[in-house]
Formats: C-alpha cells, structure tokens, sequence
C-alpha cells in the first residue's frame, strides 16, 4: 500500500568515503578521554550549580564562574573538538583535519539556521503571551485536574513550539489545583506528571525547532515531516496521556 511518505536518505548517510585509517587507529584510552572530556566539563556546570544552591560554594566566586562558564555545553564540546584536533593532527595532518570539518559543517549549516529560525518563530509567539491567554481560558473550565493538565500542556506546546516551555508553565499552572484537590494518590501525581510530559510531545509543527531540524537533516520538506515527524510524536504522548488517564480510574 502506498501512502505517498517515501524518503530518500540523505547524502550524508550515504557516504562511502573512508575518513579513517584501519592500520592507525586511535587508541582506546584517547577515544575514551574524548568521550568523557565533554561529560566532566558540563559536570563542572551542574555540579557547581548544586552545590551552590546547597550553600557549600559561593556561586559569586570567580573560580566556581569560570569552571561553570568552562562547563556551559557550547563551550565544553568547543574544547572537546580543539581537543581532537590537537590529538590527530599529528597522525592525520592539519590540511586532512580542515577538510573533514569543513565537510561536516557544510551540510548542518541550513539545519542550524532552519532550526534558529524556528526556534525564534515559537520566542516571538511565547513573548505574545498567547500561550498564557489559553491556560488562563482552560484553568477556568472545572475539568479534572489530569485532564487540564494534558490539554493546557498541548495549547502551550502547540501556541509557542517549546516543549519545556510547556512543561514549566503547566507545572507552574497547576500546581495550585493539585494543592487544592483533596484525596490525590502518590499515583495521581504520578499520572499528572505524565500527562503534562505527554500534552508537551504532541502536534510539533512549525514553530517548534525540533520540527525544522528533523525535516531539515533527513531532507524532507515540511509536508513530509508533518506526516511522520508529527503524527509519530501526537501518537507518542496522546497514547502517553490515554494510559495514564486509565489508570487514574482504576487506581
């Protein structure tokens, strides 16, 4: 059967070139440093910034700043790949490692700039307040709370693209209702919780980053992604949601 949603893969996945030399390969102590390095700085960002909320360090030292400032995820995967460049370009040379970047930069640079674009599309709509003007409609319907939870998370999402958007701002809206809701189930939270993560998944479209950089990396245009991109992430949180608001009943 024939639903129109064929694809063909990117060149990108399709590239048959060799990049690295079987006979010199890395050893596995580099190739683990690689990989933890990025970890242990981004680490340094969320570690320092628990401990400062605990009161163990001064979030206004200079020393925890610029360890937190080394940690901030651009930064620490800049080092990593500075990093990488310094250890193969002695085995590799320089001019090889210049034009595997520029290799690997050329095909992203539309999907960054799509996805920016997107991503500002759904800032402009958030700083309208559109998504702010639809919960305060749905807080006032007198729905069970796991209900308003699912259905507010899906007009934020669907009003201004971000999912954790979405999710801060239900969590922070209903927060009042659970507090004043008697009889509510360690389950019950439970549940509500899953229902805003599921109201925050479905219907990414235009206006959501995400959409753009799917369609964009596997080169499909926006039709085809709404087809599949979409319809795969409303199925995921509407089937989310459809389970946990069954269970509420019975448990």
């Amino acid at each position: 059967m024939d639903y129109g949603l064929e694809s063909v893969l990117p060149k990108a996945f399709l590239a048959t070139q060799q990049v690295i030399d079987d006979k010199n390969l890395p050893k596995f102590s580099v190739v683990l440093t690689i990989l933890l390095l990025p970890l242990v700085l981004i680490f340094m960002d969320t570690g320092l910034n628990t401990l400062s909320v605990m009161g163990v360090v001064d979030p206004q030292s200079t020393w925890v700043n610029i360890l937190r400032m080394l940690g901030k995820t651009p930064v620490a995967l800049m080092i990593t790949l500075l990093f990488c460049l310094a250890i193969f370009a002695k085995d590799h040379g320089m001019a090889k490692l210049e034009k595997l970047c520029g290799d690997s930069l050329a095909p992203i640079c539309a999907v960054i700039l799509v996805t920016g674009a997107g991503g500002m599309f759904g800032g402009v709509l958030r700083a309208s307040g559109i998504g702010d003007a639809l919960a305060d409609l749905l807080m006032g319907t007198g729905m069970p709370v796991i209900v308003a939870a699912f259905l507010i998370s899906t007009a934020l999402r669907v009003a201004q693209g971000s999912a954790t958007v979405a999710l801060t701002t239900t969590a922070a809206l209903i927060a009042p209702m659970v507090a004043a809701t008697p009889g509510l189930s360690s389950f019950d939270l439970c549940f509500i919780v899953i229902a805003i993560a599921s109201g925050a998944t479905v219907l990414s479209h235009f206006n959501d980053s995400g959409f753009w950089l799917v369609g964009r990396l596997l080169d499909m245009d926006e039709k085809t992604t709404l087809k599949t991109w979409t319809v795969m992430e409303t199925l995921l949180g509407s089937i989310a949601f459809i389970i946990v608001a069954t269970l509420s009943i019975f448990l």
